[in-house]
Parts: structure tokens; sequence; C-alpha cells
């Protein structure tokens, strides 16, 4: 039976100037390259000097839109997963929005669901296209979780880094089969009796500050794996693909224990699982379109491929989404 299907034709990403290194952050922390690179794979990371989350998010979308060969005029809809918009409000969306020059009436908001905001954002796109509501959407994940970072804490600091991603989705029909391009299958979770285990220090209604991001590591690490695993499963089985017709796995970039588990645990070669950890940090909702903005800018993903991704973040929350590049 035919369906509508959302087919990524174009994506870009954008990453600040500004490179720390492990020793770098030996000379602000108790810390050392060593350390940081067995704990976490984390090598460097991007950092923003004086670039906003919006400001970052159009650079990332003027090379989606140029990658689809299209303009803003031609958008009907902007999502951005972050939790580090520009302001408390408006929306970095709306922003973008303007930044950019879409037409008027254009509806544009953000998806806060930490390290799953992409994934978050992307299914609420592919729900609106699929419902007939849109047509072609751009699809944002950005952060500037430097400014949210305390950087005299060894546990946290070393982490985090600042980047935006971005892709431009547009309505295609298919067949209704795990053959079809485009998006196969979104599932979204929640659990938050998690909330507690990590979450920033801060906030509108409590401190009236944004805070800094602390957490529990050994619970998130425990969660995390099982969650990033469940979601990938359910996505595959839900569009009736098996995991060795799967070319890809792309996780959330947080920890290379955590990718590395992922795989393990899905029965998945290392060399099917897409790292970028290693020079992005974690980047949170930007995580998972850089990495798939790059492997598809580098060519390692390529047309026609299956791909898998898989978030988890503060709330705790969680998802998937299966795409046919």
């Amino acid at each position: 039976m035919k369906c509508i299907r959302s087919e990524l034709i174009g994506w870009g990403h954008y990453l600040p100037p500004k490179v720390l290194t492990n020793d770098d952050l030996s000379k602000m922390v108790d810390t050392n390259d060593e350390w940081i690179s067995t704990r976490t794979g984390i090598k460097t990371r991007h950092i923003s000097e004086g670039e906003s989350t919006a400001q970052m998010s159009v650079k990332a979308a003027g090379k989606a839109l140029e990658k689809a060969g299209l303009t803003a005029a031609d958008l009907d809809l902007i999502i951005i997963g972050t939790l580090t918009p520009d302001n408390t409000t408006p929306s970095a969306a709306a922003k973008v929005a303007g930044l950019l020059g879409v037409k008027s009436g254009t509806p544009a908001f953000d998806v806060s669901a930490a390290c799953s905001g992409f994934v978050y954002a992307l299914t609420m796109a592919d729900n609106m296209i699929r419902l007939g509501q849109v047509r072609t959407a751009l699809v944002i994940g950005a952060e500037t979780l430097s400014k949210v970072t305390d950087w005299t804490d060894r546990n946290t600091c070393v982490l985090f880094g600042d980047g935006a991603g971005a892709v431009v989705l547009r309505a295609l029909e298919g067949i209704g089969t795990a053959e079809d391009t485009g998006i196969l299958s979104t599932k979204l979770y929640a659990d938050g009796t998690k909330y507690g285990f990590l979450y920033t220090t801060g906030g509108v209604s409590t401190t009236a500050n944004a805070g800094y991001i602390t957490m529990d590591g050994k619970e998130v690490f425990k969660s995390a794996v099982g969650c990033l695993s469940d979601a990938a499963e359910y996505v595959l089985k839900d569009a009736g693909a098996s995991v060795e017709a799967l070319d890809w796995l792309l996780p959330h970039q947080a920890n290379i224990r955590i990718i590395d588990g992922v795989g393990h645990k899905l029965g998945i070669a290392p060399e099917k699982v897409i790292v970028t950890v290693d020079h992005h940090g974690n980047t949170s909702a930007a995580s998972i379109p850089l990495a798939l903005s790059e492997s598809l800018e580098s060519g390692k993903i390529r047309k026609g491929q299956l791909v898998v991704l898989s978030a988890m973040g503060a709330g705790f929350t969680w998802g998937g989404v299966l795409i046919r590049i």
C-alpha cells in the first residue's frame, strides 16, 4: 500500500573554529589526555567563542539547503532540537527562521529533549510530513554546551562541545516496505523518574539562571546502553528490517564505552558503527546530525544505505529513527 515517506535530501553541519584538546583541559582541571581518552574516547571538542546556537544553526542550515538545491522560501517547517537556545523565549527556531528569511507563517519551534532532541525533532517533522501538513522541513540539532558547563568540574567539563547539524526532509511517495527511501520508523520514550541523574543546576522558575550540567555517570551509563539498544531494535522490527540488513548504527556520541556497548548488545560489527565522539565530544542534540552530515559528506554513508539513529539524554528521554538514505 502506498504511503508518504520523509526523504532526506540535504544535510550540513557547522563546528566553531576553536578546538579544545585534552592537553588544554589538563591545564584547567586535574586531568590528563590518557584519563579522558580511555574513559570517554574524546580527544578534542569545538568551543564557541561568541557564536550562539541560532547563529551556528543558520550556518548548518545554509549548507543543508544548498545540498538540497532549495532556498529558505521553499521550507514549510523548522524544528530545532536544543537545550541551549539563545533566549528563554522566543525559540531558537523562530530566530533561525528570521535570519534565514523563511516566508511569514512558516511554523518554527524548538524541542527540548536534551541529547535526544534531534531524534525527537526528526520524529515530529516526519509525523507532520506523513500527515500531509507540510511537504519540506528543516530539522536542526544545535548546542552551545560550553555555556552550561562547569569548567572546574573535571567529571563533566571533559565531555562537552559545541556545534550544529541540519537536514532537509521532503515528502516522497513510497510503497510501505523497508525497501523504501526515507524515514521508515520512529519511536520516542521518556522516564521522568530518572530526572535527577542528569540535569542542569539552574532554571528560569527555580534559580533564574541556566546553571551547569551535573550527572551521576554510573546511573547514566547503566541506562544508556539498554535504552539506545532497545530504541534501535524497536524501529528495526517496526519497519520489518533485520539487524543483518543494517548498514550503519549511528548512536548518540556521548562516550565510546556506551557506543561500543550498544554495538555489542545489538550484535553489530564495530566497522558498521559511526564514531565521531573523538573529535566532537558530546554535543547533545547536535551529536547525531553532526555525525550524520559528516559521514554523508565524506561518502562513508551512501545513498540507499540503511541507518539507525539512536539517542538518550536527560529526562531520561530516548528514541530511535530508522532511515534509508
